[in-house]
């Protein structure tokens, strides 16, 4: 079995929970307390992630005029930009950990994520 076993379908059932989770997620767990941009900057990547969604090409996507690939291109941009946050950013505490445990969190998904048939990867 290989480890790559994030299909398409997968992830598109995770896009909008995540999505959510960026907005919200900020203010419940009370971030900002190191740098305001540290609520922001989630809320921000959480709206931009919804509309993304929403303009893939995969089977929830409503506007299908963006591809999957541009898609997993952005999504392992924002793993990376999450990751990197606190340290370029000053996050520190959970404002930093968030970013850490979601920038992993993304980057590993975006690497367990199975190939489309008929692309060479």
């Amino acid at each position: 079995m290989s480890l790559r076993f994030v299909t398409r379908s997968v992830h598109a059932y995770l896009d909008y929970p995540v999505a959510i989770a960026l907005m919200v997620l900020p203010f419940v767990l009370g971030l900002g307390q190191s740098n305001p941009l540290a609520l922001w900057l989630s809320v921000v990547t959480g709206v931009a992630a919804f509309v993304l969604t929403v303009l893939t090409d995969h089977h929830l996507g409503i506007w299908r005029v963006l591809s999957y690939k541009f898609h997993l291109a952005v999504d392992l941009l924002v793993g990376i930009t999450f990751l990197m946050a606190p340290s370029l950013l000053g996050f520190s505490g959970i404002d930093a950990l968030f970013y850490w445990v979601n920038g992993a969190a993304v980057v590993a998904v975006i690497s367990l994520s199975a190939p489309e048939k008929g692309v060479v990867v």
